[in-house]
């Protein structure tokens, strides 16, 4: 596996007992990895790390249920990280959220808030609880999940395509504070993808072929087609990228 080798490293992956982070977390342990399998439920958790584990060794993945919305939570969920494996060289922050959908102007404060909490702040919360102990050891990746809204307007997700500008944003400045140290920050950003997320739109034939058809690759794409730049991410491979952003979207924004 040469530079994509991932043996020895540790990453924490949000959002990963389904989707992205499911796939993700997967790629990640087939790697090399040890992985730490987080969402709200335990015992969804549970059940990740016992298939890693099954598949790749007892000790290669451990579950620890946190909330994005609570800062303690996930403080907890880095030190029981630190705890079991010793060190963190990996943050995929990719749980994400978005509960409402229609014009700006409908939407509730606490909506938005929620959206711009969870889509954003707990990513720089996570940040600022693994990045010390990176810069220190000059070395680690952090990839955060943004989309493909976050290079375009919509009339339907226009709260959650503002948060995930932000993302990509927050990944440049951060890139900047922390190159210096060799810590790497860099955003993947995919289009319409076969998760829970999209699943209204590619459970009915109609609206998927009608959306199809505004892909260059003429489909929809896969949680393992993101996984792989996960992948590359955390690896030497990409050991020269930082503060960028990677479009996976079968070519719809081109």
């Amino acid at each position: 596996m040469s530079q994509f080798d991932l043996t020895g490293t540790v990453a924490i992956v949000t959002g990963s007992s389904r989707g992205i982070g499911l796939a993700s977390a997967r790629e990640l342990a087939k790697h090399g990895a040890k992985v730490v399998i987080s969402s709200r439920k335990q015992d969804a958790c549970d059940t990740v790390a016992a298939e890693l584990n099954t598949a790749h060794g007892d000790g290669t993945a451990i579950a620890i249920a946190a909330n994005i919305s609570d800062k303690a939570g996930l403080q907890s969920l880095v030190d029981q990280t630190r705890a079991r494996f010793g060190r963190i060289d990996t943050l995929v922050c990719n749980a994400a959220s978005n509960p409402y959908y229609g014009p700006q102007a409908g939407i509730a404060d606490e909506q938005f808030r929620k959206i711009l909490d969870n889509n954003i702040v707990s990513n720089h919360w996570l940040i600022q609880m693994v990045a010390p102990e990176m810069i220190a050891r000059r070395s680690g990746s952090i990839v955060i999940i943004s989309s493909i809204g976050g290079l375009r307007g919509s009339p339907v997700i226009g709260a959650y395509c503002i948060s995930k500008a932000a993302d990509m944003q927050l990944a440049r400045n951060l890139a900047v504070e922390f190159g210096p140290a060799n810590v790497r920050v860099n955003c993947i950003a995919p289009g319409l993808i076969k998760t829970d997320f999209a699943r209204a739109l590619w459970e009915d034939p109609d609206r998927i072929e009608a959306a199809n058809t505004r892909v260059p690759l003429r489909r929809i794409g896969e949680p393992e087609e993101i996984a792989g730049a996960v992948v590359f991410l955390a690896s030497s491979a990409s050991a020269f990228m930082t503060g960028q952003t990677m479009v996976i979207d079968g070519g719809v924004t081109i």
